[in-house]
């Protein structure tokens, strides 16, 4: 019988060394893991930098999600955000703290999470270094760098009247793939499984922020927290009012109709307000082509707020302190 070995068991020494060994440093790295610091190449003075933590028990489940997902979506939330700058992603540094009696192989798994996400969704970036620790219950912060290679970051304050507000990337697929698995209903979490999959693993246009970057994109954010919570803060932030089209909203509705009727939701909640996507929400110029990952759904005009036709949209979406 195999014996399983726990970190606690190992020590640090040992599971770092099991850890790291599945990694990719990436292309990017002139010294990777293994001393006191990275270091890594940057194209010009400039370089964009982003950091996000998930805490058991208030962003994940362990009955939910596995070691693999958790690296997968610890890689796929930052990127978003590199990309939302217009920033090619480089370098990741991830930390993660865990009990004593966690399996060496839940570890392992977490770092084939991580290299996974790098090489599908940012092939050149990879993980530099971080840190191994011991808590009470899971801890992970990642802290990720882009490249800006010579362009001007897209910020979020920057949407004019008349620009068109357009979407790359799902929206409503990962709040219906945890409704799922708050239901507790086995039959529809395997019946919609690709809905599920959106939640544990997001998977984010990351290439589309660098595309939009280049077709003059006026603003952009990911959308972490909702569309109409994110739509507010670009709102905000350029001092206009995001007015959304519905018809032009059907399409995404339709994608969680089928689960939404499963479990007497509406799936219309779920795309304006349900969160963890992470597509880019971003505003072009009406004269300029839009990159072939985006739809558009609506139009910046004068005023504030966001609103859906002619109704305002409450600024409703996931909330990072209250976990609402």
């Amino acid at each position: 019988m195999v014996s399983l070995q726990t970190v606690g068991q190992l020590g640090e020494n040992e599971s770092l060394r099991r850890t790291v060994s599945r990694l990719s440093a990436g292309e990017h790295t002139i010294v990777g893991s293994g001393d006191d610091a990275a270091v890594v190449a940057t194209t010009d003075d400039r370089f964009v930098v982003t950091t996000d933590t998930m805490i058991e028990g208030h962003d994940f489940r362990l009955d939910w999600s596995s070691f693999y997902d958790l690296g997968f979506k610890a890689v796929a939330t930052n990127l978003s955000d590199v990309a939302a700058m217009g920033a090619t992603p480089t370098a990741l540094v991830v930390a993660i703290s865990v009990p004593s009696t966690t399996l060496i192989e839940n570890l392992e798994a977490f770092a084939d999470g991580l290299r996974d996400a790098c090489q599908q969704l940012a092939p050149g970036c990879g993980v530099v270094g971080g840190d191994l620790a011991s808590s009470e219950q899971v801890f992970i912060s990642v802290t990720a760098h882009g490249a800006l290679q010579g362009r001007e970051p897209v910020l979020r304050s920057g949407a004019k009247p008349g620009d068109v507000i357009a979407i790359a990337g799902t929206l409503g697929r990962a709040a219906a793939g945890l409704a799922l698995l708050a239901s507790g209903k086995a039959d529809a979490v395997n019946a919609y499984d690709d809905w599920v999959l959106v939640q544990k693993q997001p998977r984010p246009p990351i290439a589309a922020g660098v595309e939009a970057a280049l077709a003059g994109a006026s603003s952009m954010l990911d959308v972490s927290d909702g569309l109409a919570k994110d739509a507010a803060r670009l709102a905000r932030a350029s001092g206009v009012a995001m007015r959304l089209n519905r018809r032009d909203l059907d399409g995404f509705i339709a994608t969680v109709e089928e689960p939404a009727m499963a479990l007497g939701a509406d799936a219309s909640t779920w795309v304006l307000f349900g969160g963890e996507d992470h597509g880019l929400l971003a505003t072009f110029s009406p004269s300029a082509k839009l990159p072939r990952a985006f739809k558009p759904i609506g139009v910046v005009a004068e005023g504030g707020g966001v609103w859906l036709d002619d109704k305002p949209l409450p600024e409703n979406g996931w909330d990072s302190i209250t976990g609402a």
